[in-house]
Parts: C-alpha cells; structure tokens; sequence
C-alpha cells in the first residue's frame, strides 16, 4: 500500500447511531493523551492537518457527587466537533451510575461522540477500578455497558488494552460488546500490566477484526506511514489512532494519506518542527497561566519528537531554562 486506501467501513448495522467518521474513509484519529492533547493542540492539528476524528483528554468522573460527575474544566471541552472535526468525549470513572450520569451530562452539553476509557494503565483511584483497571473486573463490565449504550444516544466506543495481564482477554468481551451494540472500538494490543514495554503486538488487532463486526480502531506503535500503513494492510482495521507518533509528527497523518513524502529530508523536518511548535506556543500562551506551565506543556510535545538527525535541536529545546530561552532554540531550528 503506498498510501491510506478509502474503503467503505460503514456503520454497526444494529445500531442507528452515526459513526463519527464518513462512510468510505479509513478514518485516522488523534489519540487522548492526557497532558497533551488539550484543545490548544487539537486547534492545531485541525488546522493543519485535519485528523478524521479528535478526542478530548481523558474526563474523570466524580463517583460521589450526582450534581458534579465532571468538572467545569472538562465540561468546557466538550463539543460536537472542533473546527468541523468530529470530537470523542471520552470518560474515565467506576459505577454504573456514575458512568451513565456522566454521559448524560456530557450530552447535555453538546457531546455527541463519547468514549470509555478502558485502556489507561494508571487509571485506578482509591474508591474503585477505572480505565485499564476495569478488566481486573470484567463482571461489572456486565452491567455498564448496556447501561451506557442504554444512556448514549449518539455513538457509543470503548478504548481499551488487549486484557488487563492476558491479552486474550478481550475475545471473552466481544460477546457483551456485540450485545451492548457498541459502535466501535478502539483497541491497544498490549496488556494493563504491560503499561508501555515491549511491542504492541498487532497480530491480536487482526483477531479481534476477524472475531466481531464492530469496527476495530488500531492503536499503538504507529510512528511512521509505513508502520501504519502496514498494520492497515495486515489487519483489516477500519482506521489508525494515532498517539505520540501523531504528536510528535503531525505530517504522518499527511503522509498516511499520501499527500507528503514518506520520508522527508532533514531540512523539511527541521522547518515543519519549526512550524509546529510556533504554531503551537502562542495557542499554550493563551491557554495555561504563567511562562512556567508553558514551558512545561509545550516540553511536553517535544519529548515525543523522535528524530535523531535533530537530537541536537531537540536538547536544545528540552534543556531551556526559560521560555525566551525556549524562542530562541525555536528560531535556531531556520
């Protein structure tokens, strides 16, 4: 495959809800990445390179306060779409009740999209198991999920890891998943236990698309259009989310799609980082308070650049005391 080939994937044919992508497109998607990929850097991404899909960081829910499950932080985030980019609230929480209030709240505001969280390796907290803790529980599984598709009247998705210490585990979920008429998944093929060692192991994605008529979202381990590219071909996924690969190149989205070289010169990445990051720092200027918590955040987006011939540069800009010192690495990169 030389680029992003344009299939129909469709919709779950036993639900009505709309997927948040257009039929005939292999949608490729911003990953949530907590800390990271707040609407200051969704705006530049679709701005310039226009993920299918894009996702808020990840919602707690307040398992104690009925008039509160979300933050007004959070609730602030949520939308429809951004920039006319189809948005995923997703959530993180325990409790069937706590989880369906949650979504509804969401949608109150104006969600359209909403995800659970099943797939972060720290999501527990002290009153109960959350994101990838939940597989430790699967029984309870039983009852939030029909639930939340019960409460969900747009699309309904689950992003989850292969199992909590056995990655088998999610073909026993596919039965309730079927079920529950969830819309999509998006699955990381590494275990809860794993947290981020080793390889995501995309043979498990493959099985899981020949296992279940939901449509299955890779993710994991996608660095570059040929990887991507590769694992499209190899396991028949409706689509690609993108996570530190995305954020550390947002071209690659281009590039999947064929519209940029696969493998650009120096100098072009040079400048594309160039632009990237001072697209992004007046965005990070506007959005947190102080030089201090700038700079921390827009570190941050660095530290998941990966480019050798720029290590240089990048130390450059991972070591600035300040964030003048910061501008000044910026423009050393022309």
């Amino acid at each position: 495959m030389d680029s992003l080939t344009v299939i129909s994937s469709g919709n779950n044919p036993e639900t009505k809800n709309v997927l948040p992508w257009l039929a005939g497109v292999k949608p490729l998607m911003l990953a949530p990445m907590q800390g990271l990929t707040n609407r200051a850097l969704r705006s530049v991404f679709t701005s310039w390179v226009r993920p299918d899909v894009v996702w808020t960081e990840f919602m707690r829910v307040n398992p104690v306060s009925v008039k509160k499950r979300l933050m007004p932080s959070d609730i602030r985030e949520i939308s429809p779409a951004e920039d006319g980019v189809p948005l995923v609230v997703q959530l993180i929480g325990h409790g069937r009740e706590a989880l369906v209030s949650a979504a509804q709240a969401a949608q109150a505001t104006g969600a359209v999209h909403i995800n659970l969280n099943m797939g972060c390796p720290y999501g527990r907290m002290t009153s109960g198991l959350t994101g990838g803790g939940m597989l430790k529980r699967p029984e309870l599984l039983e009852e939030i999920i029909p639930a939340l598709r019960e409460a969900i009247h747009g699309s309904f998705s689950i992003k989850l890891r292969a199992g909590y210490d056995d990655p088998q585990q999610v073909f026993s979920l596919l039965p309730l998943f079927e079920a529950a008429r969830v819309d999509f998944l998006v699955l990381h093929p590494r275990t809860v236990k794993q947290a981020y060692e080793g390889l995501a192991d995309h043979g498990i994605t493959a099985q899981v698309v020949q296992r279940t008529g939901i449509p299955v979202i890779a993710n994991g381990d996608i660095r570059s259009s040929a990887q991507g590219l590769r694992i499209l071909e190899e396991t028949g996924a409706a689509g690609l989310m993108l996570g530190r690969g995305g954020v550390g190149e947002p071209m690659l989205f281009e590039r999947l799609r064929g519209r940029a070289p696969a493998e650009p010169e120096c100098d072009e990445r040079r400048a594309l980082l160039h632009r990237y990051l001072s697209d992004l720092l007046p965005r990070y200027c506007d959005l947190f308070c102080g030089d201090a918590q700038v700079l921390g955040k827009i570190k941050g987006v660095v530290s998941n650049v990966e480019d050798p011939e720029l290590e240089r540069e990048l130390k450059q800009l991972k070591r600035s005391k300040n964030l003048n010192a910061f501008r000044i690495a910026l423009q050393e990169l022309l």
